[in-house]
């Protein structure tokens, strides 16, 4: 397949040259792997519950026996509560049927293969415009997939640059969507899911974006399945370095 060069946006959202794009971006699509991926990294963060084993069985109750025409659930016999169930599935404090175990398997498997054609696959999802208006993130009709801004931006250390950058890019719109969505529940605040810059050194950049609401910034070597594809669903609103690019390019897929 012949190789495709795109325009590089500088951070006067003037043309800057192009760059040539890494064979990765027209990887298969494969929503599948993209899900199973996803999935096997999210299943990491899943914590194991149990049960006390005595939980719902502190209890005097016992059956009244046949001959009462009453069921053979095991009973309170001592007043105030005489008569009321216990113990048992069923009743008002009493045990559960097959309550969870920390036994349980909770990390889902995936192979290494799989892992990499989700993350390649992934990746080409950021090319498509029609994948990423779909997702739902607002951006200029006029931009070019996928976007590509000058290393420049790596060096921002203020949020207000950051702020400038989007609304040059024209990408403004998406993140101001997310402050819409901003929620306080149990003293946590929750929004969705904004506009993803990856970088291939983010030590300056990551405090500059890191503080615009629904923003992630991550460097290319760290960059996973669950940041391109949130929830499952792949084609985030992303905005690559020439840098990452080329870095991508260098890897093996």
């Amino acid at each position: 397949m012949s190789s495709k060069s795109v325009r590089i946006i500088g951070v006067d959202g003037k043309e800057a040259g192009d760059v040539e794009l890494p064979e990765v971006f027209r990887s298969p699509v494969r929503l599948d792997v993209i899900s199973r991926a996803v999935i096997a990294q999210q299943s990491r963060r899943f914590q194991p519950q149990g049960r006390n084993h005595m939980a719902g069985k502190r209890t005097t109750a016992e059956s009244f026996g046949v001959g009462r025409a009453l069921s053979r659930v095991p009973r309170i016999s001592e007043p105030p509560l005489s008569g009321q169930g216990a113990f048992a599935p069923g009743t008002v404090g009493g045990r559960l049927a097959f309550p969870p175990t920390p036994l349980k398997k909770l990390i889902k498997q995936i192979n290494r293969k799989e892992r990499r054609l989700a993350l390649s696959s992934a990746i080409a999802f950021t090319a498509s415009k029609e994948a990423v208006k779909e997702r739902g993130h607002r951006f200029d009709e006029e931009l070019d997939f996928p976007l590509i801004v000058s290393d420049d931006i790596e060096k921002y250390s203020k949020a207000s640059e950051a702020k400038a950058l989007m609304t040059t890019l024209g990408v403004w719109d998406d993140i101001e969507k997310v402050q819409d969505t901003v929620k306080i529940r149990n003293h946590k605040k929750k929004h969705r899911i904004g506009p993803l810059v990856v970088v291939s050194d983010s030590r300056t950049a990551g405090k500059a974006f890191g503080n615009l609401p629904g923003v992630n910034v991550v460097t290319v070597k760290d960059l996973s399945v669950e940041d391109l594809a949130p929830g499952t669903r792949p084609g985030r609103l992303t905005i690559w370095t020439e840098s990452a690019v080329k870095e991508l390019g260098s890897r093996e897929w």
